[in-house]
């Protein structure tokens, strides 16, 4: 080997080190990362999550989100059989009103029926259960607790049973057993009283039926038109409360806009500060970027908690934590902008004599207005996502309607009602934000 062939056996040998170590590093990633997987696996307990999983539970709650339950309830304290939809008052069934399928006889006995040819049947303190391909299936609630009877020795699993409680669940209905009440829960698809309550005079009428009382049809209400009447029994609706609801999605909205441009009004002049082409003092500098890394670290939701022990809860609780996590985050991208601004056209400005004040509004503000805009309409569209959340920790907004429904563990159907607003309302704020982007870029072009 000559002098001269040295230096190309030594690139060749560097090169070939080089894709070694690329090779190793490449095969090294998938192992550490497999390796990170299955630490992950046995220290978050997946397989315990896997058996203390409820299918059962799960298929009910499914159920629930898109249908509705019609409770046939009889005290079994004080006697008496009444039935409402979902179980609330504000659904009941008025006096001498019942489901067709329920057929009272006096007024401590009733027949339910239930799909697929099931049968209940309450008579005083005993409910009778005919189910088909299985048996008669009898509880009886007395001092001592239940007396269940069943026509096997074994019991299935789809009943579940003890001293104080008995839960047969088919998929006809549900039934339940205490000492204090025996009820029968028939499933029916979609969200029932949504329009109209039971005592509202447009109860079960269809739509052309409502649309002929509307335009033509004899006053139902005296001293007030049809259409009126239609409009006011759905807005006041007390089961499904749409007026309250309404009121809940702009309290969200509110908050989100509030806050996010309340931020964005205190992070723009603050960022002056924070640049280090406007500000050259590094003390001043470096304390304003530490208030927003303060800011911005501390998430809304703990905000939101050390401001509701403040101030109380509220909207305006919420929209104060929406702002101050934001104007952390506005004020370093806001700064950041600024350190970019041409220096340029402010000696362009500067050149005509005008003021310090005049140099910022028409030579730094219009180069930073599309990274400002841009920002705060996605921030804004962001913290209507936020303050569903937010709303549930503060009292306000469609964030506690929803946790409200949540808590009950009853009304899934209207969660689902809610997760619909909620996302409409995501939509519609995305089209909003990139509708006024949209036509900035294109005013911006133009100009």
């Amino acid at each position: 080997m000559t002098m001269t062939d040295a230096p190309i056996v030594r690139k060749h040998d560097a090169a070939l080190a080089m894709f070694a170590r690329k090779r190793l590093f490449a095969g090294a990633v998938p192992v550490v990362v497999l390796a990170y997987f299955v630490y992950v696996f046995f220290a978050f307990d997946v397989p315990g999550l896997a058996e203390r999983a409820r299918m059962d539970n799960a298929a009910i709650l499914v159920a629930d989100s898109y249908s509705y339950k019609t409770h046939v309830t009889r005290d079994n304290r004080t006697g008496g059989i009444t039935a409402a939809v979902e179980g609330s008052a504000k659904g009941r069934y008025p006096e001498g009103m019942s489901p067709e399928w329920v057929a009272m006889s006096g007024e401590d006995s009733a027949r339910v029926d239930l799909p697929g040819d099931h049968e209940v049947l309450i008579d005083g303190d005993t409910m009778r259960y005919d189910v088909p391909g299985y048996g008669l299936v009898t509880a009886t609630a007395n001092r001592r607790g239940i007396e269940l009877t069943l026509p096997t020795d074994e019991t299935p699993d789809w009943i579940s049973a003890s001293n104080a409680r008995v839960n047969i669940t088919t998929d006809a209905g549900r039934v339940t057993v205490t000492k204090a009440r025996t009820e029968v829960m028939r499933y029916a698809f979609g969200w029932e009283l949504f329009w109209f309550t039971l005592d509202s005079p447009f109860y079960g009428k269809s739509f052309g039926e409502l649309t002929e009382l509307a335009l033509w049809g004899d006053r139902v209400e005296p001293g007030q038109s049809n259409l009126a009447a239609i409009v006011g029994d759905v807005w006041n609706n007390q089961m499904w409360r749409h007026k309250d609801v309404l009121w809940a999605l702009f309290e969200t909205l509110l908050m989100a806009f509030l806050g996010t441009m309340g931020a964005a009004m205190v992070a723009l002049p603050v960022a002056f500060l924070a640049a280090r082409n406007f500000t050259p003092l590094i003390v001043v500098r470096q304390a304003f970027r530490r208030m927003f890394d303060l800011l911005r670290g501390v998430d809304a939701l703990i905000w939101t908690i050390v401001l509701s022990r403040a101030f109380g809860p509220g909207p305006l609780t919420g929209s104060l934590a929406i702002l101050l996590t934001d104007t952390g985050s506005f004020g370093k991208m806001f700064s950041e902008a600024l350190e970019n601004v041409d220096p340029r056209e402010i000696e362009g400005v500067q050149s005509t004599g005008a003021k310090p004040l005049q140099r910022y509004r028409f030579g730094v503000i219009p180069q930073i207005t599309p990274i400002l805009l841009s920002q705060v309409l996605y921030y804004l569209e962001s913290n209507t996502r936020s303050a569903t959340i937010i709303g549930a920790i503060t009292g306000g907004g469609i964030g506690l309607l929803l946790t409200q429904a949540i808590i009950t563990q009853q009304d899934w159907e209207k969660v689902s009602y809610y997760i619909v607003l909620i996302v409409l309302l995501v939509v519609f704020m995305d089209w909003v934000s990139g509708t006024i982007r949209r036509r900035l870029i294109r005013a911006g072009d133009d100009g």
